[in-house]
């Protein structure tokens, strides 16, 4: 017997509705707590209120930076200005948050890397394999005032103004089966963000990657739906991906960096001197967090082995050559959205390729 085809369809929503309602009940009940990050202040007569998000755990110092940024702006315009942060996605995922700050809604946000060219393509620059994929270079990108003010202003266009980053580390294969060359890993199901340069990337390696939203990870990887995921030893250390994943294969082929961007139009509202106060805080706090994300990262790779029998591995000398020359396919790629002069003269000034 043929069903009715809107009987079929309500029996699916049915059956999806019973997997994914328990899932989002266990969720509701785990609501984040800000409590340990409380101000010591009482914000209440600010007179410049602004709410600010991130999608990710404090216990990374270039999240955490948010509420340093919150602290050192109190002091500094005599508490006139409360700069409300809110991470652990708390007011939605990343192109969410984003719309909300090009409208108004609220008035900024540490986006990440991979999301931020969703408004401001290209500010996908820094996702380019190998080019600023270390702590120097990206020192230097940033040293830079010509190169980086027009990376800062990739969603200017939006309405939104960047005025710094801080970081997350530098990526690589933390994997539940050791993984010690390309040809391992192109057997492995590993997990990458949802953003086009990051599929471009496992493209032009040769790779059949999983794309799937972060918040799946955790379930999809207890359950060996992947084997694996692209991202930072230091994310997985501090969200403990590596209560499943015993093993870490350094790539270094980027770095996962917050950008903060801002509601220009509110930015403007403000009185000249606040202006001039809150970019200098901002960008002060930045480079402070930014500088201790090496140091993290470090600390985070002992804490992995100790605590959490971590294996890290590193490929041949052969295999990283091998990525880094295929991966110039999408330096290429992704020119004319960049722009090819500005990708060219930030490639020179960094050496890449030599």
């Amino acid at each position: 017997m043929r069903l009715p085809k809107w009987l079929v369809v309500t029996a699916a929503v049915l059956v999806s509705v019973a997997f994914i309602a328990p899932a989002a009940l266990a969720q509701a009940k785990k609501k984040p707590s800000l409590d340990a990050w409380k101000p010591a202040f009482d914000y209440s007569t600010a007179k410049y209120k602004i709410k600010v998000s991130n999608v990710s755990h404090p216990g990374i110092k270039g999240v955490f930076a948010g509420f340093a940024m919150r602290d050192e702006l109190w002091k500094a315009t005599n508490g006139q200005i409360y700069f409300e942060y809110l991470p652990f996605s708390m007011l939605g995922g990343e192109v969410e948050v984003l719309n909300q700050v090009q409208m108004g809604a609220i008035q900024g946000m540490s986006v990440s890397s991979v999301a931020a060219p969703n408004m401001g393509p290209r500010m996908g620059i820094v996702n380019l394999p190998y080019l600023i994929n270390d702590y120097d270079k990206l020192e230097k990108f940033v040293g830079n005032e010509k190169l980086f003010q027009h990376f800062l202003d990739g969603m200017k266009h939006q309405g939104i103004m960047g005025l710094d980053i801080t970081g997350y580390g530098q990526y690589g294969w933390a994997t539940t089966v050791p993984v010690t060359t390309v040809e391992e890993a192109r057997k492995v199901k590993i997990r990458i963000a949802e953003a086009p340069v990051n599929k471009a990337v496992y493209k032009a390696w040769g790779f059949n990657p999983v794309v799937m939203p972060w918040p799946d990870v955790p379930t999809a990887l207890k359950q060996g739906v992947i084997e694996g995921l692209d991202h930072t030893q230091l994310v997985c250390y501090i969200d403990k991906k590596f209560d499943v994943a015993k093993h870490f294969t350094t790539l270094n082929y980027a770095q996962g960096l917050f950008i903060w961007i801002f509601n220009e139009k509110w930015f403007k509202s403000l009185p000249a001197d606040l202006q001039k106060t809150f970019v200098k805080v901002v960008k002060e706090t930045a480079k402070t967090y930014r500088d201790q994300t090496k140091e993290q990262a470090a600390e985070t790779r002992k804490l992995a082995i100790a605590n959490d029998g971590v294996t890290f591995h590193d490929l041949s000398a052969a295999d990283y050559k091998t990525l880094q020359q295929e991966g110039d396919v999408v330096h290429k790629e992704f020119a004319k959205e960049i722009g090819p002069e500005y990708l060219k003269e930030v490639q020179d000034f960094l050496g890449y390729g030599k």
